[in-house]
């Protein structure tokens, strides 16, 4: 086996941040070279998984205290009459009814099989999980809507979400998550043969939210999905995204943007498991930073297994830190079993806001306000112009200007 672990990588001409723990940190640690990232343990029983501790790979950078509660096997906190997790589901005309999916009912757990105890709590505990599909060669043109709302920081809720685009067919599914909740999720995602989905996930929480989210992809051949996720709210959120390529032709884009405020922890986690021939992904994930004790982390794992040949492959990552006091974690991680490839690279890069850019602004008669407001929104630009859905867009520049605004004004 080749592996190939780089340190570092592009740096867009940013200082480094070495004095102040901003630096990216190495890729090749005592923790990250014990084995293949596709081995971990995956099962539905609880006891099959240890209680996150910090001495392992997969939880070293999360803060396990505020995560605690989602460590606990506990039944979502549903009162009489007073559900924890309110859920809204809009159905696009021509796709099927929302149905209800039973543990071990197909497909539910045909892709995702817990890696972590988090995952198989919110597996074992949702009752009836949410079925959205789009039938077999038909094009639903607009986006099945899911709106899950939280009804109180201290109320504990479990979710598991099955997404399916059956063969030839192809749709959009846009999840938004507001409110406040204590939420361990499951989003799993099937894609037939010939298939197009789109996922956006936006955790648009209150600032006392806790979420941990497990988004895992299973991919047939000639199959294409764009998985974007958008972080910006929440005093805690995790969210880990799995994607197998498990049949020749596969392509799958990963897209995400975060926004980090004082005292905001926001990590995402990726794996993109290459595991037959001919396939295709690219990831993409930009992130900023403001305020005291602002946090993020990112993690890309990419697996191009033995049998991978022909696969071509790519990943980014880009922090800009905006204020003092704030910290950006980013590991890209590539291991490689086979030297018949197309092409595989990745990039990281954290920076402090661009002084010289701001000066130009200024210096062309821009006020300092408008001009910091410019550069971050053209940071953002080029990966929200990549979704689809017009609404969203525009929601998301209005989100980043009012984060934006918290400092600045």
């Amino acid at each position: 086996m080749t592996t190939a672990d780089v340190k570092g990588a592009e740096t867009t001409g940013a200082p480094e941040l070495e004095d102040e723990g901003l630096t990216l940190p190495e890729s090749l640690s005592p923790a990250r070279a014990a084995s293949n990232r596709g081995a971990r343990t995956r099962s539905f029983a609880l006891e099959d998984h240890p209680r996150p501790k910090s001495d392992i790979e997969e939880w070293r950078f999360t803060p396990l205290r505020r995560f605690a509660p989602l460590f606990e096997d506990a039944a979502t906190d549903d009162r009489a009459g007073d559900a924890a997790l309110d859920y809204t589901v809009e159905v696009p005309a021509g796709a099927p009814a929302a149905a209800a999916l039973a543990p071990q009912q197909a497909p539910r757990g045909t892709a995702l099989v817990p890696e972590d105890l988090p995952t198989a709590i919110a597996s074992a505990r949702t009752e009836q999980a949410l079925h959205l599909v789009a039938p077999r060669n038909t094009a639903v043109e607009e986006p099945f809507q899911v709106a899950v709302t939280g009804r109180g920081s201290e109320r504990r809720g479990n979710a598991h979400i099955v997404l399916e685009t059956e063969e030839s067919s192809s749709a959009t599914f846009v999840l938004n998550h507001t409110g406040s909740a204590q939420l361990a999720e499951n989003v799993e995602m099937i894609l037939g043969a010939n298939s197009q989905m789109t996922v956006i996930a936006l955790q648009d929480w209150d600032d006392d939210a806790l979420h941990h989210s497990t988004h895992h992809a299973r991919l047939g051949r000639d199959s294409k999905l764009k998985h974007i996720v958008v972080s910006l709210g929440g005093s805690a959120v995790r969210v880990n995204v799995i994607g197998e390529l498990s049949a020749p032709g596969a392509e799958v884009e990963n897209i995400g943007l975060y926004f980090s405020d004082a005292d905001q922890f926001l990590e995402h986690r990726l794996f993109v498991d290459h595991a037959a021939p001919n396939c295709t992904s690219n990831v993409a994930y930009k992130g900023a930073l403001q305020g005291s004790n602002a946090r993020s982390v990112w993690v890309g794992d990419v697996l191009i297994r033995k049998e991978a040949e022909g696969t071509n492959t790519y990943e980014l990552n880009r922090n800009l830190v905006l204020t003092e006091g704030a910290r950006a974690d980013s590991v890209p991680n590539l291991e490689i079993e086979t030297g018949e490839i197309e092409g595989a690279g990745h990039a990281a890069a954290t920076g402090r806001f661009d002084d010289e850019q701001l000066f130009y602004l200024r210096s062309r008669g821009i006020p300092e306000l408008e001009a910091r407001r410019l550069v971050v929104r053209g940071f953002f630009a080029e990966l929200i112009q990549r979704i689809d859905v017009p609404e969203i867009r525009e929601h998301l520049f209005a989100s980043i200007e009012a984060e934006l605004s918290r400092s600045m004004n």
